[in-house]
């Protein structure tokens, strides 16, 4: 990588920084000031080192910032680039056509970049950058880490865009994360209403290793805007991972609900792992909910046959299927997913991706 930034302060030390997270050889300079020279002579370092893929960083610009826009078109002269991408801020809206329309009259763009869709932008804009520069859009930043970064997929985004979740790609990032041979065990205990606190330290798991939660829970059909905007990545993980580090303080006959939590197993379960036991309670709480819900559907028959009898259900009855959600859910949990209704609408809209992916996705979420 080359930062051929040097009109915002700190550019070099950022791509620096992230270049030694990824142990990426990196070029630039404290001195030169000239970001064409710099330019220049980084990609010519790595073309001699042999380098396949040279990434030459430059400054961020306005379409009225014309002086930007010359230095651009200096730094293409002077490297020839096989491709120039536009990386563009979804928070500015509809506004993007015009700054993206600039930079297509003043450089050959090829290809686009959308970033900061973490906040409540949702990327519309991205519509209009392609139709500015006639160039598809390559990948997706939905935050500050390396594993916020995804590869553009048409119809998740517009899914997305919708306000219709991303299935197929919480399909995929459950593939890369559960162990699919624990769970025919977990679906069995399932189906049977059972949940401990050990299945849900599991669940845990597979949880934080999909990422930031916010991001999870946008992919979730019929997911309230409000509700994944109001859970940081940071601050829910976190809050899990203090709820696992008090799970590691039990025993094993407390995670597998053969014991009774009194008053003394509590304390000894707060002081090993540094939390108050009013937060242990907490999670205890938080525990029986989860299993409330289990044994509900578990009786209800909501969980059994897998999506094809799922399917069938919702075609040959919806309104028995909403009766029977009613009757599995909490209330107020049911009034936060915003009723029976919208979960059947959710249901519905999962029904129509490729059986072979809910299969799995079934099968990795022990459903």
């Amino acid at each position: 990588m080359v930062c051929a930034d040097t009109f915002r302060a700190g550019a070099f030390d950022q791509l620096k920084q992230n270049a030694t997270k990824l142990r990426v050889p990196f070029y630039g300079s404290y001195t030169e000031a000239d970001p064409v020279r710099i330019a220049e002579e980084g990609v010519e370092q790595f073309k001699r080192e042999n380098f396949e893929i040279i990434i030459v960083d430059t400054s961020g610009r306005h379409r009225q910032e014309a002086a930007l826009f010359s230095e651009m078109q200096e730094i293409q002269a002077a490297v020839n680039p096989d491709n120039i991408i536009f990386v563009m801020d979804a928070t500015q809206g509809q506004a993007v056509f015009d700054q993206a329309t600039s930079f297509k009259e003043a450089v050959p763009v090829g290809a686009v970049i959308i970033t900061k869709l973490d906040g409540h932008a949702k990327g519309g804009g991205a519509l209009s950058a392609v139709a500015a520069t006639g160039s598809p859009i390559i990948f997706l930043g939905s935050g500050e880490h390396f594993d916020d970064f995804d590869p553009f997929n048409a119809r998740s985004f517009v899914s997305k865009l919708l306000g219709m979740g991303d299935v197929r790609g919480l399909v995929e990032e459950m593939k890369t994360v559960v162990d699919i041979e624990k769970q025919p065990e977990m679906l069995e205990k399932l189906n049977k209403g059972i949940f401990t606190l050990r299945d849900m330290y599991e669940q845990f798991q597979n949880v934080l290793k999909l990422g930031p939660l916010n991001k999870v829970m946008g992919m979730i059909p019929g997911m309230p805007s409000w509700m994944a905007e109001g859970v940081s990545g940071a601050d829910g993980g976190d809050r899990i991972k203090v709820f696992m580090y008090m799970m590691d303080s039990m025993t094993d006959d407390e995670l597998d609900g053969k014991v009774e939590f009194t008053p003394s197993r509590i304390l000894r379960v707060a002081r090993g792992s540094g939390q108050s036991p009013e937060y242990v309670q907490v999670l205890l709480k938080c525990h029986k909910q989860f299993e409330s819900v289990i044994k509900k559907m578990g009786k209800s028959g909501l969980m059994k046959g897998g999506d094809e009898m799922m399917t069938k259900k919702l075609q040959r009855n919806p309104q028995a299927v909403m009766q029977q959600l009613s009757k599995a859910m909490d209330p107020r949990m049911l009034a936060q997913m915003g009723g029976a209704g919208n979960i059947m609408n959710m249901m519905k809209e999962m029904s129509k991706f490729d059986a072979n992916d809910m299969k799995s996705m079934q099968n990795m979420m022990g459903a």
